[in-house]
């Protein structure tokens, strides 16, 4: 029987959540980043996808007065293709709802059709674009969003 969860990320995950991270990003986030969300940031919410007490993905969010930014989602490429990230969106989302957002946002890279191809899943369309957004190699952001 499989024990995978949905839950509120602790500052205990953030080890765990850096390995994801790590292997997700071109340009990760750092320890010390994460750290901040959690303590300081009180527009900051983080969940973590566990698969047999192992990290296995994670989404963070801002909520601002009923707008949700979604800052990162990722699922550790060893479980990617197995609707793992389409779970953890479903439950941010969820969250959010129940936090009384009323929309949700994100950036998304222009050349990434496969999560594009999940956010629309999710009702979230083309809004904008951020030019030169990404730090790697200056590729445009597709800004995506829906309203609840």
């Amino acid at each position: 029987m499989s024990n995978d969860s949905i839950r509120l990320m602790t500052i205990q995950d953030v080890e765990q959540v850096m390995e994801v991270e790590t292997d997700a990003f071109a340009s990760p986030w750092t320890k010390e980043i994460f750290e901040n969300e959690l303590k300081v940031n009180h527009y900051a919410n983080y969940i973590v996808y566990e698969l047999e007490d192992k990290i296995i993905g994670y989404c963070g969010f801002w909520l601002i007065a009923g707008d949700a930014q979604i800052t990162n989602i990722a699922i550790h490429s060893s479980h990617r293709g197995e609707k793992r990230g389409e779970e953890l969106l479903e439950a941010a989302i969820t969250l959010i709802k129940g936090m009384d957002g009323k929309r949700v946002s994100l950036e998304v890279r222009e050349s990434n059709v496969v999560a594009q191809g999940l956010y629309r899943k999710f009702g979230m369309e083309k809004g904008g674009i951020r030019k030169n957004y990404y730090q790697d190699n200056a590729e445009d952001a597709w800004v995506m969003w829906v309203d609840f």
